[in-house]
């Protein structure tokens, strides 16, 4: 049976998002996007990351964990569209505000481990979540509260998808085995145990259509048909 959240420990999200402040927001395109996506993970920006991201991404959209808004500012929005986000840290909402230039943005500060009042009555087409689930704390089925709370508020066709960095058994070579034991360490990331297999589980607890694939050592997820029940003692 799965042992009870240990809310103290496991759902104390700001750590994973207190790390994003001025400074460490201009280096993240060329560190995390450039450096870290092509030679640690595996999995290119340009090549894998931002194809997936538009091939997902609609009109209605609201974007969970937004670093430093490069992906919503390469989206292709239209001026004037609506384009929700939301963070823990106003640091990154404020710059990725700022990315979207002429964009309608809405901007939400929550922790998405927690009931979303703020978007009450809201859905969107389409939810993202890029390198947000590898900053959560718990394991993947314990982070599956984040889908829970998301659920709710995405339209019946509408599609969450998102990509996360993979744990100790993905494959990681000797620069990426480095840098995922120094951000675990540090509690930028908690991802150690995550695998393919858990996160399709902890999706599956939730959406009826779930796919996941992997690429080098991140794990590309989408997620449609919302199911209406929550598992027992989860959230």
């Amino acid at each position: 049976m799965e042992h009870m959240i240990d809310s103290a420990r496991q759902f104390d999200t700001r750590p994973g998002s207190a790390v994003y402040g001025s400074l460490v927001l201009k280096l993240y395109d060329a560190w995390v996007l450039g450096i870290s996506n092509q030679l640690a993970w595996r999995c290119g920006t340009r090549q894998v990351l931002l194809p997936f991201y538009r091939r997902h991404v609609s009109a209605n959209h609201l974007e969970v964990g937004v670093g430093s808004g490069f992906y919503p500012a390469h989206a292709g929005f239209h001026a004037g569209q609506q384009v929700t986000l939301l963070d823990l840290n106003e640091h990154s909402l404020a710059a990725t505000a700022r990315r979207l230039g002429h964009t309608q943005v809405t901007q939400q500060v929550g922790d998405v481990m927690q009931p979303l009042t703020m978007l009450e009555g809201r859905q969107f087409d389409s939810i993202a979540l890029f390198y947000l689930l590898h900053c959560l704390p718990g394991t993947m089925s314990e982070k599956a509260c984040a889908f829970a709370q998301l659920k709710a508020h995405l339209a019946p066709d509408g599609v969450l998808f998102g990509a996360t960095v993979l744990g100790d058994e993905a494959g990681h070579n000797l620069f990426g085995r480095a840098l995922q034991r120094e951000y675990n360490r540090k509690g930028i990331f908690d991802n150690q145990r995550d695998t393919r297999q858990s996160l399709h589980a902890a999706l599956s607890l939730h959406f009826n259509e779930v796919s996941v694939e992997q690429k080098g050592v991140v794990a590309l997820f989408v997620a449609r048909a919302p199911l209406p029940r929550a598992p027992a003692n989860r959230c």
